[in-house]
């Protein structure tokens, strides 16, 4: 596991080193321990936590996008937010999941880990993207495999800051998603400034990181409350509330 980490991580052009490859070893042992009383993830297995979660999260880096005050949206196990952070310690990252159990599983393995300058939210996302601390307050906000494109960008780009970025991190549907989102990326203050392959070290996977620039501010009333959202797509209610 050490080897896949340390070669990876320097095809990734991520550098990490000893301490922080051990910290992820560590981070890899505590997750298949607390799999076993939680569903935190389907793979448990040494090769695929190395590669199909930490080398996979590492490729954020790929962008030259994230530093400074990092959001991880529905962050679930820690991907990639708690990987970044190991990998870059000097980042400030907040972690947020609908789910009380994941955000306790997250504080234990950031406790055990000795990692500090996280703040932890249990919640969802289009709550929290309401409070003036958090909206339009992070550099980077990234998200990994929660939902489409055209929910993830309404869900996300309130909390970027102006100048600051979105990263989507998809599979193998980012060009189809992306077409459906792309007006709502714009009615959220957003602009679609590349969209990057990125290669998983030791694997046959391609994913792709859609990079959106926060360019202003997003409208007040996003985002919406699931009731509303369920009954009217974000189109029709930015045109009727002009």
């Amino acid at each position: 596991m050490k080897d896949l980490i340390k070669t990876g991580s320097a095809l990734l052009g991520a550098g990490l080193d000893d301490d922080q490859t051990d910290r992820l070893i560590e981070y890899a042992r505590i997750l298949r321990e607390w799999n076993e009383r939680m569903n935190l993830t389907a793979i448990t297995d040494d090769e695929g936590v190395a590669v199909k979660h930490f080398l996979d999260s590492l490729t954020a880096l790929l962008t030259g996008r994230v530093g400074g005050r990092v959001l991880d949206v529905g962050t679930g196990a820690g991907f990639p937010g708690l990987v970044l952070k190991i990998a870059r310690p000097a980042i400030q990252l907040t972690l947020l999941d609908s789910l009380n159990k994941r955000v306790t599983f997250l504080k234990a393995v950031s406790e055990e880990l000795g990692l500090d300058g996280i703040e932890f939210i249990h919640g969802r996302a289009e709550d929290f993207a309401h409070r003036t601390e958090y909206r339009a307050a992070f550099d980077t906000v990234v998200s990994r495999a929660v939902a489409r494109m055209r929910t993830l960008s309404e869900w996300c780009i309130p909390y970027v800051r102006a100048g600051g970025y979105f990263l989507a991190m998809k599979g193998p549907l980012a060009d189809e998603e992306l077409s459906d989102a792309k007006r709502v990326i714009a009615i959220m203050g957003g602009s679609i400034e590349e969209v990057m392959e990125a290669e998983i070290p030791f694997t046959d996977l391609r994913h792709k990181i859609i990079c959106v620039k926060k360019v202003r501010q997003t409208p007040t009333r996003f985002p919406r409350k699931p009731a509303i959202a369920a009954k009217m797509s974000v189109e029709q209610c930015y045109k009727m509330r002009k």
